[in-house]
């Protein structure tokens, strides 16, 4: 069981931009030719931002007909936010707060011996980096630049910490990058 941050970037390093905006990736390959689906099968508990839950809200109509329901996983999620948030209609979902070492033994718990995603966003990734409960990293990389934006992963993280395993080309306009974390050597900053 490993807790994971699954997510896609720009090259220059910004998974939305400054208004929360994913439109920028839609173009750039077919989630179905990526390691999603394999991935998602693997996964019994979820992490969210509100930012991104926020979007999914506002995007329930292209998430339904991409995924067939306003909310695509089956998985119990955890959002953290530190406003009260409507929660989608059928979800399994539980709004939190605080920190989130408070939270992931719950989840464990839920996911048995399935992984935790990390869905979004880069600070909540952070925010499982700090306390020494990220286990890998999954980025797809993105042929497109935004200039500015939400940061992918707002941490000083140095050498040795992240360890890459493995490099997939999927198309002409992503590559898939999967790094361990290497607990043990951990130099951050935030």
């Amino acid at each position: 069981m490993k807790t994971q941050f699954f997510t896609a970037t720009s090259l220059d390093g910004f998974i939305a931009t400054e208004d929360d905006s994913l439109d920028w990736l839609f173009p750039l390959g077919d989630l179905n030719d990526s390691s999603y689906p394999a991935f998602i099968a693997d996964v019994g508990a979820l992490a969210i931002g509100s930012a991104t839950y926020e979007w999914m809200m506002r995007h329930a109509e292209q998430v339904a007909a991409q995924a067939g329901s306003a909310w695509p996983y089956t998985q119990p999620t955890w959002i953290f936010s530190s406003r009260k948030l409507p929660i989608i209609q059928g979800a399994n979902i539980r709004i939190v707060s605080g920190d989130v070492r408070d939270v992931h033994a719950e989840m464990r718990a839920a996911a048995g011996t399935n992984n935790i995603w990390i869905v979004g966003g880069g600070d909540l990734a952070g925010q499982f980096y700090d306390a020494g409960l990220l286990d890998e990293i999954i980025i797809q990389v993105g042929s497109a630049t935004l200039g500015k934006g939400k940061p992918l992963f707002p941490r000083r993280v140095l050498s040795p910490v992240l360890r890459l395993t493995a490099v997939r080309q999927m198309g002409a306009g992503m590559v898939e990058l999967r790094y361990d974390v290497h607990k043990g050597d951990a130099v951050a900053t935030a």
